[in-house]
């Protein structure tokens, strides 16, 4: 169905807000923002092309689109070459009682089948609830495009009372994993502190609370509870590297 003319107008003026941010975020080379503006700008401004009749606008349209892919482009390059050198870094800042963070919703575009072996750095994997943000997070790394076959966990031994709950624990999640085919190695240290997440596809993580910066669901049976995207956050913030070469913490 063709779209009117009122529908194409809000395309309009969506996609020149989107690429108005986009060259601004360029001009103070925050290149990864601008680009993700420049993509959604351009594929709006595709489908006011798609149902422009005029001809003079559809020429005028292909003139823009063609001069923001350009840039588009150019800035893509950059990044990559970043990425190749091993300078990218892009923050991401998760404020207090924020929603959309889940694992999925942060990793899941560093995922892809070159991804095999992954170097988790966290010294709290002791309580249950920190036992379950790590079971999720390797429940992500077994499913496709995934071919993870080693995680490494280094974190630090709970000496009290939850020392048999946290030895269990861990124990269950290595042989649900050994099922999968997937070896999870376990190595304790009284002295780690910092938090960091290494992929040897080159990525690298440092999220200031580590897995665990998600809240205590209100109850049970409230949103969040199983879906982590609806569930509020700590505020935290996400650090995220590029190296070509990854090697063990």
């Amino acid at each position: 169905m063709a779209k009117s003319g009122k529908e194409l107008d809000g395309q309009s003026v969506a996609a020149l807000t989107a690429l108005k941010r986009a060259v601004e975020l360029d001009s103070e080379s925050r290149y990864q923002q601008a680009l993700v503006c420049y993509q959604e700008g351009i594929d709006l401004l595709m489908q006011v092309l798609r149902g422009t009749k005029d001809d003079t606008k559809k020429w005028n349209l292909r003139k823009q689109i063609t001069g923001y892919m350009d840039r588009a482009e150019i800035v893509k390059k950059y990044l990559d070459q970043e990425k190749e050198d091993g300078k990218y870094h892009k923050q991401i800042k998760i404020e207090e009682n924020a929603t959309g963070f889940s694992y999925e919703s942060l990793f899941q575009k560093h995922l892809n089948e070159t991804l095999t072996e992954v170097w988790v750095q966290d010294p709290y994997i002791r309580q249950i609830h920190q036992l379950y943000n790590f079971l999720r997070f390797c429940e992500m790394l077994i499913k496709k495009p995934c071919k993870v076959k080693t995680i490494h966990l280094l974190t630090s031994l709970d000496v009290g009372s939850g020392k048999q709950q946290q030895s269990s624990g861990l124990q269950e999640i290595k042989e649900s994993l050994q099922n999968h085919g997937v070896l999870l190695e376990l190595e304790y240290s009284s002295s780690v502190h910092d938090r960091e997440i290494r992929f040897n596809n080159g990525w690298m993580f440092k999220i200031g609370r580590g897995l665990d910066y998600f809240k205590k669901p209100q109850s049970r049976f409230s949103l969040g509870y199983y879906d982590f995207d609806l569930r509020p956050c700590h505020e935290t913030t996400v650090d995220i590297f590029h190296n070509k070469h990854t090697q063990k913490i």
